[in-house]
């Protein structure tokens, strides 16, 4: 146990520093660093919780997290990535994820957000609402949300100014789901990887409000 303790010390100490010298904008956008992936991968076989989705571990799981190496991009990365030209003038300004629990001991409340400096039009944010749940595997759950909000923050780079939330809701006929696999968890790393293996660090956020 204490050469485990020892051994995750290091690689999240040497993890985070290879995350923050690429910046955050190469490491939201599509651009795997394959010392990440190992690093991470040495992580997740000597994860201290193998099943985070217990009731008893979800205290661990639950809160704000902010998104700091996605090894594919996120949803809005890779949009911005794919506008030409345009795209490199958009900052990403923060990515975060909040989980919230639920009645059901074996569903969560999730929510998306992304922080985003757009040329002239300002700070934006964009969240997306919805949901984890999941059964027997306690490793994995499938994810949907029933809906999105915009607002700007900060329009035309005015602080003292902001524009109403614009919320959008999904059908429930039209929500789709997807598998979300946490393999690595503990009080400050979560690991998270999708059903096509995109890997997804994230850095417990104590500054946000829950």
């Amino acid at each position: 146990m204490l050469e485990d303790n020892t051994a995750r010390f290091a690689l999240k100490t040497e993890l985070l520093l290879r995350i923050e010298k690429l910046g955050l904008q190469q490491s939201l956008f599509p651009t795997s660093d394959e010392l990440i992936d190992q690093l991470v991968q040495q992580l997740e076989s000597i994860s201290p919780i193998l099943q985070p989705l217990q009731p008893n571990h979800l205290p661990s799981l639950l809160g704000n997290w902010q998104l700091v190496y996605a090894s594919a991009g996120t949803i809005v990365t890779r949009q911005i990535a794919s506008i030409p030209d345009f795209g490199s003038a958009i900052k990403i300004k923060r990515v975060w994820q909040t989980l919230a629990s639920d009645s059901n001991i074996r569903k969560i409340s999730a929510s998306n957000s992304a922080q985003l400096e757009l040329p002239i039009l300002g700070e934006w944010q964009l969240q997306a609402n919805g949901h984890w749940k999941w059964g027997t595997d306690e490793k994995t759950a499938t994810v949907s949300f029933n809906s999105f909000s915009i607002q700007a923050t900060k329009p035309f780079g005015l602080s003292n100014w902001s524009f109403p939330e614009l919320k959008i809701p999904v059908l429930e006929f039209l929500q789709k789901e997807a598998l979300w696999i946490t393999s690595y968890l503990d009080r400050e790393i979560r690991v998270g990887r999708g059903a096509t293996d995109n890997l997804f660090v994230f850095r417990r956020d104590v500054t946000l409000s829950t």
